[in-house]
C-alpha cells in the first residue's frame, strides 16, 4: 500500500487549507487503496479571518492546531516528516498555502517560503517521488523545482507572477491536470476555477490517481 504525506496549512479557505480540497484529497487517496499522514508546520497563522464576513479577527491561531481539525487530530508537526517513509506528497490549496506555507498572497514575486515546507518539498523532489499541488499551492513549486510546468488554472496575473518566479504556466480546465513528467509533478486548478464541489472533485480525483500512478 502506497503512503502519501499531505501538508495542510490551517483550516479554512481564506486563512488556511481549503477544507473541501483537503477532504477530497484524503478521500481519493483512500479510494485508491493508499494511506495518508497529515502534517502541518507548527507556526502561527499569518492572520485569522471571519469566513462569513471576510473581516480579520483579533485572535492568533496555530497552523498545526487548526489543521488538526481537518485531520481529526491525526496529524504531525511538519518537521517530523521523513521522506523515506512515504511514496508521494500532496498539498491542497486554500489561501493558507499562500499565506502560511509561503507568503505569495502577500508579497507576490518577492515571496519567501517557510523553511520546513521548502525542506519537505525538496526532499520529495530530490528523491524523485511524485507530488501533487492544487489550487494556489503551486505557488510553492518555483521555490522547490527549477523551471517546472504547473497550473493554477487560467488567472493571468497569478500565472504571470509564477512565470516570473521561473515556472512554466499551462492554462488548464477545472476538471483536468497538468503533468510535469520529468519532475513527477501534478497540478490542478481546483477552487481557483471550481464553482462547485463536483467541479473541484473532478480535477482532484485525477490528480490523486495520477500522483499514485507515477513511479
Amino acid at each position: 500500500m502506497k503512503k502519501v504525506a499531505v501538508i495542510l496549512a490551517g483550516s479554512g479557505v481564506f486563512d488556511g487549507s481549503e477544507i473541501n480540497e483537503a477532504v477530497l484529497s484524503l478521500l481519493h487517496i483512500a479510494k485508491n487503496d493508499a494511506s495518508y499522514q497529515c502534517f502541518a508546520p507548527d507556526i502561527t497563522q499569518h492572520h485569522t479571518l471571519n469566513h462569513i464576513t471576510g473581516e480579520e479577527m483579533p485572535e492568533t491561531r496555530n497552523v498545526l492546531v487548526e489543521s488538526a481539525r481537518i485531520a481529526r487530530g491525526d496529524i504531525k508537526a511538519l518537521k517530523e516528516l521523513d521522506v523515506q517513509q512515504f511514496d508521494a506528497l500532496i498539498v491542497p490549496g486554500g489561501f493558507g498555502a499562500a499565506k502560511n506555507l509561503c507568503d505569495f498572497a502577500i508579497n507576490g514575486t518577492n515571496a519567501t517560503i517557510n523553511t520546513e515546507v521548502l525542506e519537505a518539498g525538496k526532499a520529495f523532489a530530490k528523491a524523485k517521488k511524485p507530488a501533487g499541488y492544487m489550487c494556489i499551492a503551486p505557488a510553492l513549486i518555483p521555490f522547490i523545482y527549477e523551471g517546472a510546468s504547473l497550473t493554477i488554472g487560467t488567472d493571468e496575473d497569478t500565472a504571470n507572477a509564477l512565470t516570473s518566479l521561473g515556472a512554466k504556466h499551462v492554462n488548464c480546465a477545472v476538471d483536468d491536470i497538468v503533468i510535469d513528467q520529468p519532475n513527477k509533478l501534478v497540478t490542478t486548478p481546483a477552487y481557483m476555477l471550481a464553482q462547485s464541489l463536483v467541479e473541484a472533485d473532478a480535477g482532484i480525483a485525477k490528480l490523486v490517481r495520477c500522483v499514485l500512478s507515477l513511479d
